[in-house]
């Protein structure tokens, strides 16, 4: 059975693209998720507008991320938190740490765009890559002081 995918599906295809999968798998699976439409003429005009829609928004989020990624390309965050001996913190710093003190300087990111390979547990200055989008990525500094007792 012929279908036309509405969202990207692994291993499968991308959107808007025409695939033959097996027919129970489109009725039981696809079409009820809405993953997929079947390939009749009418859907394809349907799916080509909205790929072409698709296409314009997620050049627009590229572009507004790119502008993101130059205002952030020489930031640097302070945080400070209780340590112990040998610079060992009490706790980490984490992704949200890093977001709420982003958001004290006015840049409101979500905590998932933080690529944080596992918290931050010494001090010092770590380079952390934002993800913004897909195809845009940028670092910023993060500084990692002890706190003032």
């Amino acid at each position: 059975m012929e279908v036309i995918l509405r969202e990207d599906i692994d291993k499968l295809g991308a959107r808007g693209q025409l695939v033959k999968v097996a027919s129970g798998y489109a009725r039981n699976y696809l079409l009820p998720k809405r993953l997929a439409v079947p390939a009749t003429e009418a859907n394809k005009k349907i799916i080509e507008q909205e790929r072409q829609a698709h296409l314009r928004k997620e050049a627009k989020l590229v572009a507004d991320a790119g502008e993101l990624a130059k205002m952030m390309a020489n930031l640097s965050v302070t945080i400070s938190q209780k340590a112990g001996e040998n610079d060992q913190l009490f706790g980490s710093v984490t992704s949200k740490d890093i977001t709420e003190a982003l958001e004290k300087q006015g840049y409101t990111i979500d905590r998932r765009k933080v690529a944080l390979d596992e918290p931050i547990k010494t001090l010092g200055e770590f380079k952390v890559p934002l993800r913004l989008h897909r195809e845009v990525t940028t670092e910023i500094t993060v500084h990692v002081t002890k706190e003032a007792e």
